[in-house]
């Protein structure tokens, strides 16, 4: 079998959906690997290191995804681009499912068989094939490195002859993966760090990396996790309360790093204009959740918003900014979700489709829409 890859085809894509070690990995399972020219150069992946891995370099993309398998990819490709993909071939990718929703109707009726890596299983076994935790950890770590470089005060606290310098004070507002490796990178830094989450149980985790917690503890809270570990949306009653907390603390923060996203909806308003309003100047803003209508109504995509002295960041593909590690780091995502279904003896790929890994992440399969999320609304739309 044919596993391929070809260059990305979004326009601020930096990643690349497989690497030398994991080439070396495919074939050392008996499978192909072909990958187009250039694909992995904004990666570090040159077609030299991948070629020498034992891949196969290609020119034609399209040409090469007729006659793939498997087609791996970071993003979903471009409707251009799945035309090229042979009926009965698998996508894998960071599909993005929620927002492609007439892409999953084409994917079904073309007969490729998509599975996205997002929706994957939070289940032990998993747990190292969870591209969205290792991409979301390079993003917190790469959210507290920007806001220190637009800051302009030390972060540590520092002793001089000449008096001392205040630790700075940054706050995280979602102690997800994103979250925590923020804390921890804060941590590292010298700062004073607090975070806040609707999920108690995180508080553990928070003051574990020496970081303080601040949330309005009630009964709802008690329930704000989803089965998965996400965050649910919480009632209009337990959103202003958490709002006044935030908003007072707020007000003496130096950099906020904001993280919270609910899957398959806007994402949640956590600072408002006011709020905004009320931090010192030669504050900063990091809102990670830019690419979901992000967490402050003041931040845009891929710019850097000056709101009365307050600096608010919205640079979007944060883990394609750190594009190595990125890319290294989901193409092992991927190599461990498909080795497992993968026939040494007869070199081909076999996905099981009792196995709550595929159950899990697959979105169509042999020209239907078949995840329990959006099987249903297809079938009441057909």
């Amino acid at each position: 079998m044919l596993i391929a890859v070809v260059r990305e085809s979004h326009p601020e894509e930096s990643r690349i959906a497989i690497s030398p070690d994991t080439v070396a990995r495919f074939r050392a399972l008996g499978l192909e690997v072909a990958v187009q020219s250039a694909a992995g150069e904004q990666s570090g992946f040159f077609d030299p290191a991948l070629e020498k891995a034992g891949a196969r370099i290609e020119a034609d993309g399209d040409a090469l995804l007729r006659k793939a398998d498997i087609v791996l990819a970071v993003r979903a490709p471009d409707a251009k681009r799945c035309e090229s993909i042979k009926r009965g071939a698998s996508l894998i990718g960071m599909l993005s499912p929620h927002d492609h929703r007439e892409a999953m109707q084409a994917w079904a009726a073309a007969g490729i068989d998509a599975f996205a890596m997002e929706l994957m299983p939070r289940i032990s076994r998993a747990q190292s094939m969870d591209a969205l935790s290792s991409q979301s950890n390079l993003a917190g770590y790469k959210a507290v490195i920007d806001a220190v470089a637009l800051f302009h005060r030390a972060i540590p606290m520092m002793m001089t002859a000449a008096g001392t310098v205040p630790a700075a004070r940054i706050f995280v507002l979602g102690a997800g993966v994103a979250g925590l490796q923020a804390i921890a990178t804060a941590r590292r830094l010298g700062a004073i760090v607090s975070a806040t989450d609707v999920r108690p149980t995180v508080k553990e985790q928070v003051e574990s990396l020496g970081a303080s917690f601040v949330m309005v503890d009630d009964d709802e809270s008690g329930s704000a996790e989803t089965a998965g570990g996400y965050a649910k949306e919480m009632s209009e009653d337990y959103r202003r309360r958490q709002a006044d907390l935030v908003a007072e603390h707020l007000k003496k923060q130096d950099i906020v790093i904001t993280t919270a996203l609910i899957p398959g909806r806007p994402a949640p308003t956590l600072i408002s204009q006011e709020m905004v309003r009320s931090m010192a100047p030669g504050s900063i803003i990091v809102d990670l959740a830019v690419e979901q209508g992000g967490n402050c109504p003041l931040s845009r995509p891929g710019e850097i918003v000056d709101h009365q002295g307050v600096r608010i960041s919205g640079q979007v593909n944060m883990p394609g900014r750190l594009p190595v590690d990125a890319s290294a780091l989901y193409a092992r995502n991927l190599f461990n979700f498909i080795s497992p279904f993968v026939d040494g003896e007869k070199g081909i790929v076999r996905f099981d489709e009792e196995d709550e890994l595929v159950i899990g992440t697959a979105l169509t399969r042999k020209g239907k829409i078949v995840h329990p999320l959006f099987r249903d609304e297809s079938e009441s739309g057909s």
